[in-house]
């Protein structure tokens, strides 16, 4: 079945990641997995660490390690705002265990509560994503 491209844009802090038109878009939400198509009603969601996956015109797939952050839908377009996104060919697998036993053994002895542990929650989160999306 044919379906009708639509313009997606992803950004980061650092800048443009991804420009061009897609046939689908999947990512997950705090609510769960999302797929958005053309001509989508109009949408705002908060992202969850997972792999972004942007499905091109003839089959092919580009696929982002993608950090928290935002999706909007609106006049059939979509933005993905994120912290990060890293094709899985960047991503360094010996550096994320790394950073992810940095972040858990910070948030043992972060304190309840806090802003500090929320922080490392998310890093925590962030790096067992990416991981997974380094494991293809």
């Amino acid at each position: 079945m044919a379906r009708n491209p639509f313009p997606v844009e992803v950004l980061t802090p650092e800048g443009n990641v991804f420009d061009g038109e897609v046939e689908m878009l999947s990512t997950r939400t705090g609510e769960g997995s999302l797929g958005v198509l053309a001509n989508h009603a109009p949408l705002l969601a908060i992202l969850e660490p997972t792999e972004l996956r942007l499905h091109r015109e003839g089959g092919e797939v580009e696929t982002f390690a993608q950090a928290e952050g935002y999706l909007q839908v609106v006049d059939n377009s979509a933005l993905v705002l994120v912290e990060e996104a890293h094709r899985p060919d960047d991503l360094d697998r010996s550096d994320l265990e790394s950073r992810l036993d940095e972040a858990r053994n910070s948030l043992e002895g972060s304190e309840e509560g806090s802003e500090e542990r929320r922080g490392y929650e998310r890093d925590v989160k962030r790096y067992e994503a990416f991981l997974e999306v380094a494991d293809g």
